[in-house]
């Protein structure tokens, strides 16, 4: 049975899934860390907030990254492949333009939230139908 084990999870492809999560969880802890520690002295209460959002999707939407990474050592499926891309498209494109804003970015930056919000909302949908389609 442990031959087994070891032999199914050889087969678990997605690296750079896992990898990207990793990274994306470093970006996500740091960011956290300077939320707490370092911008409430130079953020004001409402900016603060806005990067508090943008911070606890990234941790929500990189920890699905993680599950998609480890779905897809089980899963055979292009749709996880893709829902994995979006993921990250959409954590840079949802998250980062809130960073953005926290700053005081130009309010057009902010075009790329809701853009950012549909990429995470399809990426959702494709791992869903890609685990069903198994």
């Amino acid at each position: 049975m442990q031959n087994s084990v070891v032999q199914q999870s050889s087969k678990c492809r997605p690296y750079w899934i896992l990898a990207t999560a990793g990274v994306l969880f470093a970006v996500a802890t740091l960011l956290g860390a300077l939320e707490a520690h370092v911008l409430p002295s130079r953020l004001s209460p409402g900016a603060l907030d806005i990067f508090a959002t943008g911070v606890r999707y990234h941790f929500y939407n990189t920890l699905g990254l993680l599950a998609i990474g480890l779905t897809a050592c089980i899963v055979e499926s292009r749709l996880l492949r893709w829902s994995a891309v979006l993921v990250i498209i959409g954590i840079v494109l949802f998250s980062g333009s809130i960073y953005w804003l926290a700053f005081g970015a130009p309010t057009i930056i902010g075009f790329a939230t809701p853009l950012g919000g549909l990429s995470l909302i399809i990426a959702w949908i494709l791992y869903a139908v890609g685990v069903m389609r198994r």
